[in-house]
C-alpha cells in the first residue's frame, strides 16, 4: 500500500512546479522517512486521535496506519484529523485513506482549513472538548517565513505563540492541541535549534514538552532529494507534559537509514544548563570533543574583554557612497572575498562588489578605526568543509587609512569597536579555524549561517593562550590544518 502512496509522491514531486512548492512551503515526505517517523511512536492503547497537519497526500498518516494495522501499535481504534490547504492534493489524500479498512475502528476527517487559523479559533473560543485533544501528531509542516505583521503572526500571538516560520508554528499548535502524554513526531528544519529568532519557540517547547528523540541526517541533500531541498532537517519526538530525562539521538547519512547509529545522552548534553539562549545541541558521538572536554577552553568573550559584531555596512542602504576602487576621501570596504586563502587581498580589480566607501557624515558611524581584526564569514557554501572560516584584517594591507568598513556578510572581533593586539587577533583566527571548533559549532548550528550571537556563546581559551597561539602563527609562513589541530590539542591538555 505504501508503495502506491510513494509512487504518487514521486510523480507529484517530479511534475509540480518549484514555484508552487515554494508558495505552499510543503515538500512531500518520502516513504522511508515516513516509516522511520512512524516507528518512533511508543506502543499505545485505547483510542488514538491522530493529527496530520500539512498532510499532503497522506504519506505520514499512511505509515502510522500501516504500523497500527500490522499489530505493532495496540490501539483499539484510530481517528485522524488531516489538514491540507492545497485542494489539488485532496483526491490523493482521500485515496490514501480509502485504502484502509473501514471496519468501525478507523475514521478520518479531511479539512481544507488553514491550520493556523482553525487551531487558534479552537484554542481561543473553547470549541475543543476533552475528547478532542489529540493523543498523537505526525507532521511534515510547511517551511516558510511568517512576516512580523501578518495575519498568521497576529493570530499566533493570541495563543501565546511567538515564532517566525510556519514549521515552528505548526509544531507549537500541535503541542497546544494535544493532551498530557501526547506524542508528537515531526520532521522540521534544524534552524530552530539555535539563534535568537527561535528562542521563544524553544522556550515554548521546553515549558510544555519533554524531548524524547532527535534524529539528524548527516547529508543535507538526501531527506528530500527529489525536491532538491538543501535545508538540514531533523526529526524530533516530543511528549506533551512529559518529565525531561535522557534523550535518544540517532544519526544516518541519508534516508536509507542503512548506517543508523543511536545513543542516549543526558539532557545537559543537549541543552547546556548555563546557556541562557537555550540552544539545542545534537551530539553525533558519545565521546566529548576537545572543546567540550578541555578545562582550558571555558572562557567567554566577556571574560576575554573581546566583542564580536556583525559588519555594520549594509551596502544597498549606502549605495550612493560606494566606490568600485579607492580614491581620495574613500576608505576600504571589506567583503568576505577580500579574505580568501586566509590572507588579506585589497583592493581586488574587476570584482562585482565595491572596494571602497566614501568617508563622510553619513557613513562615518558605520566605520571602525584601522587595526587588526579577526573576521569570520557569515555564510559558507552548502557543503563546505568548514562552517567557520576566520581570517585577520591586516592594517598594512590597506596603506595609511584611518578607518575601515566591514560589510554585513562578515562578523568581526574587536575591543570596544577598536582593533585587537595583533597576536590576539591571529591567535583567535587560529583557534576558530581548528577542526574541533568547526565540529563543535556544527552540533548546534543547522544552517550555513554563522551569526555573531553564535560566536558570542562559544567558549574560548584564555587571552594568554590565544596570544601564545598568535605568536606561534606569526613564526610560520604557512600552517596546515593538521598543525593547527595538533596545536589546539596540546593547548587543551
Amino acid at each position: 500500500m505504501l508503495s502506491i502512496v510513494e509512487q504518487n509522491r514521486q510523480q507529484l514531486s517530479k511534475n509540480t512546479e518549484i514555484s508552487r512548492k515554494s508558495r505552499f512551503g510543503q515538500y512531500l515526505t518520502p516513504e522511508r522517512v515516513a516509516s522511520f517517523m512512524a516507528g518512533l511512536f511508543p506502543n499505545g492503547k485505547g483510542h488514538c486521535f491522530l493529527l496530520d497537519a500539512g498532510a499532503g497526500i497522506g504519506s505520514l498518516s499512511a505509515s502510522f496506519m500501516e504500523r497500527w494495522r500490522s499489530g505493532d501499535l495496540n490501539f483499539e481504534s484510530v481517528e485522524v484529523d488531516a489538514f491540507e490547504i492545497d485542494q489539488a492534493l485532496h483526491p490523493y489524500l482521500l485515496n490514501t485513506f480509502e485504502r484502509f479498512d473501514h471496519n468501525g475502528k478507523f475514521a478520518t476527517h479531511i479539512y481544507r482549513d488553514d491550520f493556523i487559523t482553525a487551531s487558534v479559533e479552537t484554542l481561543t473560543n473553547g470549541h475543543i472538548s476533552n475528547s478532542k485533544w489529540y493523543t498523537h501528531a505526525i507532521l511534515n509542516p510547511p517551511y516558510k517565513k511568517i512576516n512580523s505583521n501578518s495575519a498568521h503572526r497576529l493570530a499566533l500571538r493570541r495563543v501565546g505563540i511567538e515564532t517566525v516560520n510556519l514549521y515552528s508554528a505548526f509544531v507549537a499548535l500541535a503541542v497546544a492541541l494535544s493532551k498530557k502524554g501526547g506524542q508528537i513526531v515531526a520532521i522540521i528544519p534544524r534552524s530552530f535549534c539555535n539563534g535568537p529568532y527561535y528562542r521563544p519557540f524553544r522556550e515554548f517547547i521546553f515549558n510544555r514538552t519533554a524531548i524524547q528523540n532527535l534524529h539528524l541526517f548527516e547529508s543535507r541533500k538526501k531527506a528530500f532529494k527529489d525536491d532538491q531541498v538543501l535545508q538540514e532537517n531533523i526529526i524530533i519526538r516530543l511528549e506533551v507534559g512529559g518529565k525531561q530525562g535522557p534523550v535518544t539521538v540517532s544519526t544516518s547519512t541519508d534516508d536509507t537509514f542503512s548506517d543508523l547509529s543511536t545513543h542516549e545522552y543526558p539532557f545537559e548534553r543537549i541543552v547546556s544548563l548555563d546557556d541562557q539562549e537555550r540552544f539545542i545541541h545534537v551530539p553525533t558521538s558519545p565521546e566529548k570533543n576537545t572543546i567540550e572536554s578541555s578545562q582550558a577552553i571555558h572562557y567567554s568573550l566577556n571574560d576575554l574583554g573581546i566583542n564580536v559584531s556583525t559588519g555594520p555596512v549594509v551596502d544597498f542602504r549606502l549605495k550612493a557612497h560606494l566606490r568600485d576602487m579607492p580614491g581620495p576621501g574613500n576608505v576600504p570596504l571589506l567583503y568576505p572575498i577580500h579574505f580568501s586563502n586566509k590572507t588579506t587581498a585589497w583592493p581586488i580589480k574587476g570584482m562585482k562588489k565595491p572596494n571602497a566607501i566614501e568617508r563622510n557624515a553619513d557613513t562615518e558611524k558605520w566605520l571602525y578605526p584601522s587595526g587588526f581584526y579577526c573576521v569570520v564569514r557569515r555564510f559558507s557554501s552548502k557543503e563546505e568543509k568548514h562552517r567557520i572560516v576566520a581570517s585577520v584584517a591586516e592594517p598594512r594591507a590597506f596603506g595609511d587609512v584611518p578607518l575601515l568598513g566591514f560589510e554585513n556578510h562578515l562578523n568581526l572581533f574587536h575591543e570596544n569597536k577598536r582593533g585587537l593586539p595583533e597576536r590576539l587577533a591571529r591567535g583567535l583566527a587560529v583557534f576558530l579555524n581548528t577542526t574541533a571548533v568547526d565540529e563543535h559549532f556544527r552540533r548546534f548550528n543547522g544552517h550555513t549561517q554563522v551569526n555573531a550571537t553564535d560566536l558570542k556563546l562559544m567558549k574560548y581559551p584564555s587571552r594568554e593562550s590565544l596570544i601564545q597561539l598568535g605568536e606561534w602563527a606569526m613564526q610560520h609562513k604557512e600552517i596546515n590544518q593538521a598543525e593547527i589541530d595538533a596545536k589546539l590539542e596540546n593547548l587543551a591538555r
